[in-house]
């Protein structure tokens, strides 16, 4: 899908191109990427980096064209990865500015609303590569509050029995974090390079720059926050089961040796020798009498060493 955009106190969606608009590509066709590379002239090698799912942030200059990628959070309809980070490139040259996304997010459009809510007046491309990375931020707070949901759930599905399931689900979370983490501290790195850029310097809004630093440092520092407590969870349950399975192979032991006395006298009294009760007539009784006395013993010895 592709819109163009131009600024006045806002973004304002125009029906085509003008000179210094804004052009946003998400999930791009055939006919787009034509469009791209052949009227724009887009260098084909950063379409294609863009594209690769693992990219990470960083900046790049080639022939006047500037290429900035940045990770961007979405939400995914994979039950196994609802949360993950995806690539999104900024591409701009004079008149031209292009951001391309090969995946569906909900950042752009929640960015073109709030710059008209606020009125937002970009300067120049840079101030909206610092403004994106603002918002990025701002979504990647919001995922991690649904994440801080999930782990909730999943820690009062887990007090309430302790399955396979239930401890998926933190892996799963956990996987997400670990993305999370690793996609921030890649846009902190790419904020840090943007901002000691010598020919920006002079051109940046001070303020602007503050709040990208504050944004990415309180998500940065959230999502570490929630993957320390996922991780002392995890480990703490770990060692419930653990200790749930020795209490159970303990009480297994007890009971079988408790069964084992009345077998051992029985063995004992069906051996094929001289016992002194082959010929009593209360034999039997005496042997069940001494059983259950001595498994009796052998309960209460057990209880009060707390074996059971």
């Amino acid at each position: 899908m592709k819109a163009f955009y131009t600024n006045n106190n806002g973004f304002k969606e125009i029906p085509k191109w003008n000179s210094n608009c804004w052009i946003n590509v998400e999930v791009p066709t055939a006919a787009e990427k034509k469009y791209l590379l052949e009227e724009l002239q887009i260098p084909e090698a950063f379409y294609n980096d863009i594209e690769d799912v693992d990219e990470r942030p960083r900046i790049e200059i080639e022939d006047g064209w500037t290429l900035i990628i940045m990770r961007v959070p979405i939400k995914s309809d994979d039950v196994k990865l609802p949360f993950q980070t995806v690539p999104m490139g900024l591409i701009f040259r004079e008149d031209i500015c292009v951001t391309i996304s090969f995946y569906k997010t909900e950042i752009i459009a929640d960015f073109v609303l709030y710059s008209q809510r606020k009125n937002i007046e970009i300067r120049d491309n840079h101030d909206l590569v610092l403004r994106l990375l603002l918002s990025s931020s701002v979504w990647y707070l919001k995922y991690l509050k649904q994440i801080n949901q999930k782990i909730k759930l999943a820690e009062d599905n887990l007090e309430k029995s302790i399955k396979n399931e239930e401890l998926q689900a933190l892996l799963q979370i956990e996987k997400c974090l670990v993305f999370f983490i690793t996609s921030l501290k890649g846009n902190d790195v790419l904020f840090h390079r943007i901002k000691n850029l010598k020919a920006q310097k002079a051109n940046y809004d001070l303020d602007l720059l503050e709040d990208v630093e504050i944004e990415l440092s309180q998500a940065q520092d959230t999502a570490n926050i929630y993957s320390n407590i996922l991780t002392g969870m995890m480990d703490a349950y770990a060692s419930v089961i653990s200790n749930n399975m020795n209490n159970i192979m303990k009480q297994m032991t007890s009971i079988s040796i408790i069964l084992m006395i009345p077998t051992l006298i029985a063995s004992l009294y069906g051996m094929n020798v001289p016992n002194g009760l082959e010929e009593s007539k209360y034999g039997i009784w005496i042997l069940l009498f001494v059983s259950v006395v001595l498994s009796a013993f052998g309960v209460f010895l057990f209880k009060r060493r707390r074996w059971f």
